[in-house]
């Protein structure tokens, strides 16, 4: 029997995916063989590979001056493949930080390419809240302007896209001398989880392990202008114009888990309604979640309410001496991974596309019987 899966990574994937892969593992369509036997070049799995593609653009609405690409390394290879790509002969990249994962950006950032500008950062205030526009300052230099835009361990999330407002003309965020600067997305926690004007981004990233598929795959979408940027010390296979040029096929390609995320996106199309109906199944489940945590005195969330993150939900219990007791009677009612980051502790809860509002019932229900037995 299928428990439920809060993990914040690989994560649960829809049950309807999981069968279809099952019913299709052996023998695909009658070929005879799986898709992770069959030829990447071969007729069938261009056509599964072109079919994921259009279903992703079509769910995100993905204009058509965007390219996008399948690959792997997942989201922290891309930590250096963005300012490969976009540095070119100069500049420098721009981070805002907001936790574990931009910080790991500016530090491959600064590996790389030795100076980084911070452009806000949350630190000073315990990464409670993310900073506010007035307070994000671009250095004249900037190549780009790079933000996270859900951290998975902190549960903090932005309420806001940094730069210019929907509808504007202008696609990204200011230097100081007036000049527009490409904006890029750390999208790896949020991406499908409700509608996105991908317009006013320059690059977005995902790694695959959240909203996706499984571990390994990463996608990446980026504006056509900004293919023409890249470093010429880069590697081939971090070449944003050459994954586009070879229909991300440069090598061979994660054929399973890009297969597997067509699967993923045929569920949101289909069985789901697409992006603004799982938009309003990701509110309620947060909703309810958060709702049993601030109605307790056993329960707590220290995230500032308007950037909680709907996809993942830090919280403690009053007493960290139960934590023990509390991960152990939750897995034996079939409540898996809530354990906390190692970093951080506690507990979260990741509330990601694949998981149902019966697991976020089941979990309340859980919490609350706990908290009358050990409060």
């Amino acid at each position: 029997m299928r428990k439920h899966n809060f993990c914040a990574g690989p994560a649960a994937l829809p049950t309807a995916v999981l069968e279809r892969a099952r019913d299709e593992m052996l023998d695909y369509q009658g070929r005879g063989l799986s898709v992770m036997e069959m030829s990447h070049r071969s007729a069938t799995y261009m056509a599964i590979a072109e079919k994921a593609e259009a279903d992703l653009r079509d769910l995100l609405a993905v204009p058509a001056n965007y390219r996008v690409l399948f690959t792997q390394g997942g989201a922290t290879q891309q930590f250096a493949a963005v300012p490969y790509n976009l540095l070119g002969p100069g500049g420098r990249a721009n981070v805002i930080n907001t936790g574990i994962w931009s910080k790991k950006a500016i530090a491959e950032a600064r590996h790389l390419f030795g100076d980084v500008h911070v452009a806000a950062s949350s630190e000073a205030g315990g990464h409670l809240a993310v900073p506010r526009p007035e307070e994000i300052v671009l250095s004249n230099d900037a190549a780009y302007l790079h933000f996270t835009a859900n951290e998975t361990i902190g549960g903090l999330a932005f309420d806001y896209i940094p730069g210019n407002a929907p509808g504007s003309e202008e696609r990204g965020p200011r230097r100081p001398d007036g000049s527009e600067a490409p904006l890029v997305c750390d999208m790896s926690s949020s991406i499908l989880s409700g509608p996105l004007d991908v317009s006013r981004f320059g690059v977005i990233y995902a790694g695959a392990q959240k909203n996706i598929g499984p571990a390994g795959l990463v996608v990446v979408i980026v504006r056509d202008d900004l293919l023409d940027r890249a470093r010429t010390d880069m590697p081939s296979l971090f070449s944003y114009q050459a994954l586009a040029d070879a229909g991300s096929m440069i090598n061979t390609p994660a054929t399973y888990s890009w297969y597997l995320a067509g699967l993923v996106f045929e569920w949101l199309k289909d069985e789901v309604g697409g992006l603004a109906a799982m938009d309003a199944i990701n509110a309620r489940k947060a909703a309810r979640l958060y709702g049993a945590i601030d109605a307790s005195d056993f329960y707590s969330n220290p995230i500032a309410i308007p950037n909680r993150s709907r996809m993942n939900v830090p919280f403690v219990l009053n007493d960290s001496r139960l934590d023990k007791p509390f991960l152990a009677e939750a897995e034996a009612a079939g409540l898996l991974n809530l354990q906390g980051h190692r970093s951080v502790g506690g507990m979260r809860a990741s509330l990601y596309n694949a998981v149902p509002e019966a697991a976020v019932e089941a979990l309340v229900a859980f919490m609350a019987d706990f908290e009358k037995r050990r409060g």
